[in-house]
């Protein structure tokens, strides 16, 4: 078997899979550097990502399985799957393998199948971050929600945000991950930064704006008053709003 390390990235991962082509390595296996359950009597090879490799391997994969085939490949990705690498060669090999077949369509395949329902999972994540997220308004004007959604799916989020908010600045930050996306009216671009979480969620401190608290209270005051206990259904409400995602909307905020 020959292991081959790449450095987490989408582009470190189709630069492993040209390497596999191009040096035509036997019984290919892939992992990220930092992953713990690399076969220890495997030939380890650490991938340095080349863009203009996986450049080249993007439009292989269009050509052969067109803009969605490719989106859900990095949708998959995105899933952070244990294992997800070689589910994803293995569905780019069979493409290779059948140029003249849509694959993506093969549900009998089973890495097809699992490439599909990771990208059902990843998409319905995507849905609900753009349903639920919240933003609240800091002392410099910067509208800032934070997330700790299941899948990596921040960067899946610019377009929407940036299209409903183009004339506010923002930051979204995914907690579990430790990096964020922030606009600036112009462009959005990813940053990192120290969080004091405990700072974030008091409320009576000084980084939020003046009327922020107001209005959160405001909303909850409005939501709390237009429920109508006796029409309760937890249920329900539960199954299309799941409790994990309480924890972002201002309205489950007690004050």
């Amino acid at each position: 078997m020959t292991q081959l390390s790449y450095d987490n990235t989408f582009e470190g991962l189709l630069t492993a899979v040209f390497e596999i082509y191009e040096y035509k390595y036997p019984s290919p296996n892939i992992s990220k550097h930092d992953d713990t359950q690399q076969n220890l009597f495997a030939d380890i090879l650490v991938v340095s990502t080349n863009v203009s490799k996986a450049d080249r391997v993007v439009k292989k994969l269009q050509t052969q399985m067109g803009s969605d085939g490719l989106r859900c490949l990095i949708w998959a990705f995105l899933s952070e799957k244990i294992g997800v690498e070689n589910i994803i060669f293995n569905v780019i090999n069979y493409a290779v393998q059948n140029p003249t077949v849509n694959i993506m369509k093969d549900f009998s395949n089973d890495s097809v199948l699992q490439i599909s329902q990771l990208t059902k999972n990843v998409g319905r994540e995507k849905h609900r971050m753009e349903a639920f997220i919240r933003f609240e308004q800091l002392k410099d004007g910067i509208y800032f929600a934070k997330i700790d959604p299941d899948f990596d799916v921040l960067t899946l989020l610019i377009k929407h945000f940036k299209n409903r908010y183009q004339d506010q600045k923002w930051i979204i930050y995914d907690l579990r991950r430790k990096y964020g996306v922030y606009y600036d009216l112009n462009e959005v671009e990813i940053i990192t930064m120290d969080l004091d979480l405990k700072s974030l969620d008091d409320k009576s401190n000084q980084v939020f704006s003046d009327t922020e608290i107001d209005y959160q209270k405001l909303w909850w005051e409005y939501f709390d008053h237009t429920n109508i206990k006796e029409r309760k259904n937890t249920k329900l409400h539960i199954q299309h709003v799941p409790k994990r995602y309480w924890k972002y909307l201002t309205e489950k905020k007690m004050f």
